[in-house]
């Protein structure tokens, strides 16, 4: 029973374009615990039993939060599902402070790749365009390692079915594309049967996340990136919220124009929902501070 009610689930959310791959581990735990008990149906106590099993509040939460969302579909269609109770277990989810790189701090992360060996190695060249290009484009680091050749054209990148999968076209700015192209000379005259742009220097195969964010690490380190000790270490992730900011920093200060251009900028950073964009507004203090002046100005009856 519990086992045809998750396949079906799963399915409806996937053909909309979920991935669930975490959530398809959860329920099937969940089935797994609930059988081992006799259960046929949701019982609300065995949900939450099974919550309990994760180690944090936090683990609990989205557990259980995962598990109300799938018996509220089945209980839909058949009533002797129980949908357990919320808020059950105290949790509250932070994002990361995001650490904003200067102008200066990315090129000097640049300099630093290109002291990376071995020497005459595709390497340095490797790194220096993906951390260049995300500073750049504001891509997402799994959206930057798995391009392909054929995703370079000449109005910008094709990047292929990301979240939802949906496709978008990023343009690129004339430097990035010089720079891009620099190295995809290098990069095709690096034997390799795979199609990626961004590739091991030694096995030829797809640069992986975790070898990216080590050596995006040990470049950090060698820059002394961030200056004070006390700061938190920088992610690839800020790479990101650097473009977004930078982005809505230059943005003209009419109110029309602003709609206009975060509706842009969210479609450019392939967000599903603008909530997503509007994150890296309460984020920035220089930004927070813009508009909070304008509040300001117009609590004051001034003209916006």
């Amino acid at each position: 029973m519990l086992t045809d009610c998750i396949n079906n689930y799963l399915f409806v959310r996937r053909a909309v374009g979920f991935k669930l791959d975490t959530v398809e581990v959860y329920l099937r735990s969940f089935e797994h615990f609930a059988t081992a008990r006799g259960d046929v149906y949701i019982i609300g106590q065995t949900a939450i039993d099974w919550a309990m099993q994760a180690k944090s509040d936090s683990s609990r939460a989205r557990r259980l939060d995962e598990l109300i969302r799938f018996a509220r579909f089945v209980h839909a269609e058949d009533e002797r599902h129980e949908i357990p109770h919320d808020h059950i277990f105290c949790c509250q989810r932070h994002r990361r402070i995001p650490y904003l790189f200067t102008d200066h701090e990315v090129e000097r992360l640049l300099r630093e790749t290109d002291k990376l060996g071995p020497e005459g190695s595709l390497r340095p060249h490797t790194y220096h365009t993906i951390f260049g290009l995300l500073a750049a484009t504001g891509l997402r680091i799994s959206e930057a390692l798995n391009l392909c050749f054929e995703d370079i054209t000449r109005n910008g990148l094709v990047i292929r079915q990301t979240k939802f999968r949906k496709s978008r076209l990023v343009p690129l700015h004339i430097t990035a594309t010089a720079a891009l192209d620099c190295y995809l000379e290098r990069r095709r005259r690096f034997a390799s049967g795979d199609s990626h742009v961004f590739v091991s220097h030694r096995g030829g195969r797809k640069l992986g996340y975790n070898i990216v964010a080590e050596t995006f690490q040990q470049v950090l380190a060698a820059a002394s990136i961030p200056d004070q000790p006390a700061q938190s270490r920088p992610r690839l992730h800020d790479f990101r919220h650097r473009f977004a900011v930078r982005s809505l920093a230059s943005c003209p200060d009419s109110r029309d124009r602003i709609t206009r251009h975060m509706l842009a900028l969210s479609t450019y950073l392939g967000h599903s929902r603008m909530e997503s964009t509007y994150w890296y507004l309460e984020s920035t203090p220089e930004l927070m501070m813009d508009i909070a002046n304008v509040c300001e100005s117009f609590v004051q009856g001034e003209s916006i």
